[in-house]
């Protein structure tokens, strides 16, 4: 097991174990102004990243607003992110076995639970995702009705980096983005700034950030349908080009394929400084993460929110269980903890990763296993 062996790890544990055990009740805050729900993730230092605290408080919350007030807008605390993710951290740091995989399980089952929730809300459903919008922020924000995108928004899936795979319903989502834009988006980790998020389908809406406050006062005020009120209170940027525009084609000729092997080889005969550029990418990521990504993206475009959801579950148990590739305790240790930012996969080459462990991935769970609906 690599990442115990690694300098430091045991003194970094001692350190995270202290920080759980002082951390605030107000890590989440909810309000209620003219019959208007507010969330504000409410962690700052941290990015706003949603840990297992955070989504218990905000899904029931959830669903005692849906019956109470008019609508609910969803906001990051602090100016810098709106929600850099989900905190994985606290899940690795237990080690592989029945601690990691039993807090990996309640963890993952109330997000992908709140997740479903947001996709079926009856009301309407406002992120003001104004700054860091990656993984678990993509969650709580992109299956909502509306998204508001500022300058600072910056928007990625880099969950291959840890070893992981797109999760949070990130198989239903990119799976329905044009031109395998959401492949190539799910595999490199790639990020989106500004009205990209918008021009890629990610964002329904797009405000300069020192206008962000007057926009969510008249959400708050005015009464009439949020959308009325988006409309006339955000920018129009039919006139922007998206910045990858010079890249589509390829995008959707390269990423198409549905082998990560036939990706990589499409690249490397492409050769120019884009395609080198995003080879370098795949590179870097985790080969398993790779393969399972490419696989629920595929699977995802033909299944429901929660299909996917139920899906994505079963491959988040089986890579915190670590049964076939400890590569998501790797990862995490890697880029989130040690932060050397050398992860030693495990297998180490696409080549290696065999099909047939990569759908082991993909099979049902027993039945008191597999994902049921908070």
């Amino acid at each position: 097991m690599i990442y115990w062996t690694r300098l430091g790890f045991s003194r970094r544990l001692l350190a995270f174990r202290r920080n759980l055990s002082t951390a605030g009740m107000d890590d989440v805050l909810f309000e209620v102004k003219n019959d208007v729900g507010i969330v504000t993730l409410n962690r700052p230092k941290a990015l706003n990243a949603l840990n297992m605290s955070m989504v218990t408080k905000i899904l029931p919350k959830l669903k005692e607003y849906e019956s109470q007030v008019r609508m609910v807008i969803v906001q990051g605390a602090g100016g810098k992110a709106f929600c850099a993710g989900g905190d994985v951290k606290s899940i690795v740091l237990s080690g592989v076995g029945a601690t990691s995989l039993e807090l990996g399980a309640n963890f993952f089952r109330t997000e992908y639970s709140m997740n479903s929730t947001i996709g079926k809300y009856k009301i309407p459903y406002v992120s003001l995702i104004d700054g860091i919008t990656m993984g678990g922020g993509v969650g709580i924000s992109v299956h909502g009705k509306y998204r508001v995108a500022t300058e600072r928004t910056l928007f990625a899936m880099p969950e291959t980096a840890i070893g992981l795979f797109c999760d949070v319903g990130g198989s239903h989502v990119l799976s329905r983005l044009d031109r395998h834009l959401g492949v190539m988006l799910g595999l490199t980790g790639c990020r989106l700034k500004g009205a990209d998020v918008v021009k890629a389908g990610i964002a329904t809406h797009f405000v300069h950030s020192s206008k962000m406050d007057d926009l969510r006062t008249k959400l708050i005020e005015d009464v009439r349908d949020p959308g009325t009120v988006l409309a006339e209170n955000t920018e129009d940027l039919s006139a922007v080009e998206f910045t990858m525009a010079p890249f589509v084609e390829k995008i959707d000729s390269i990423f198409s394929h549905e082998r990560v092997e036939a990706i990589v080889d499409a690249l490397k005969a492409d050769g120019s400084e884009w395609a080198q550029g995003v080879l370098k990418s795949l590179n870097e990521v985790s080969p398993t993460g790779l393969k399972i990504t490419r696989k629920e993206i595929s699977k995802g475009k033909n299944l429901s929110l929660d299909e996917c959801l139920i899906m994505e579950h079963r491959l988040a148990y089986r890579c915190t269980e670590a049964k076939y590739s400890e590569d998501f305790f790797e990862g995490v240790r890697a880029l989130l903890i040690d932060k050397d930012k050398s992860p030693k996969w495990c297998p180490a080459s696409l080549e290696d990763v065999k099909d047939e462990i990569i759908d082991k991935y993909f099979e049902p769970l027993s039945k008191d296993k597999d994902l049921k609906f908070l």
